[in-house]
């Protein structure tokens, strides 16, 4: 009888699979402000600068002037003592939270809201921005890291700068210890085995006497059956013989 292969274990869930949430200090968000607070400035102090486990940018702690707190991704050129700004009027400095709308074009920013009031979600890892591009009426197109273009209220709140901890994936993890305790913070599942290198037992790809690629799965098979190519359109030796024809006529077609 075969084993069950990871993807159906991760599926049930249980301790091995669950992400780590007890190790956070807290989530990274903007707390909730009453319509009044919105339309005024609030400042705060960042107390604190911290390293929060699992997370890969360091995180800055704010106290507001009414007593609340507040964890957000801290943005390069902050520092423990520094006064920051939340509200329209806001100026344009590295760290200051404003509305979207009212921060000029071409401004690199960083956690902005994809939907009013929801904390923060586009641009929050280490070294990621986005560029404000255009303002329209109510809305405001900005250029995310990955170079999408994205439309948001206007009223979304973002922070002027860049997030901190830029350059992290320069650095190679050079030994598998480094790469299992990074793991570990991340609820990844490292190392993880080849489906074609295990036993027939084991997965749907093992065994044979040689490395092959898997057989195609069914689009319409269970989440847990779904591991390597699936819904495939061309496989095998045909498929080559297909993709060497469609070049030959593209070269005719050229010349």
């Amino acid at each position: 009888m075969g084993k069950k292969i990871l993807v159906q274990r991760a599926g049930r869930g249980g301790s091995q699979f669950k992400s780590p949430s007890w190790r956070r200090v807290a989530p990274l968000r903007y707390v909730q402000f009453s319509e009044e607070q919105l339309k005024a400035t609030i400042r705060g102090i960042i107390k604190e600068l911290l390293h929060i486990t699992g997370l890969n940018a360091p995180a800055m702690r704010i106290v507001l002037e009414n007593g609340e707190e507040m964890y957000l991704p801290a943005v390069e050129g902050v520092y423990v003592g520094k006064i920051i700004e939340f509200g329209p009027d806001a100026r344009v400095e590295p760290g200051n939270v404003m509305p979207i709308g009212k921060i000029p074009e071409g401004t690199m920013v960083c956690n902005i809201e994809k939907s009013v009031g929801d904390g923060g979600r586009y641009a929050r890892s280490s070294g990621t921005y986005g560029v404000v591009m255009i303002h329209r009426d109510s809305t405001t197109l900005v250029q995310l890291p990955s170079g999408k273009m994205v439309e948001v209220d206007s009223r979304a709140r973002a922070t002027i700068g860049i997030v901190a901890g830029g350059g992290r994936v320069e650095k190679p993890f050079v030994k598998a210890g480094s790469k299992y305790h990074r793991a570990r913070t991340k609820a990844w599942k490292y190392p993880k085995v080849r489906g074609k290198a295990m036993s027939a037992y084991a997965h749907p790809h093992g065994g044979g006497s040689h490395q092959q690629g898997g057989t195609p799965v069914k689009k319409n098979a269970p989440p847990g059956q779904k591991v390597g190519f699936y819904g495939s359109k061309c496989t095998g030796r045909g498929c080559v013989r297909w993709r060497a024809q469609q070049a030959k006529t593209q070269q005719r077609q050229q010349a």
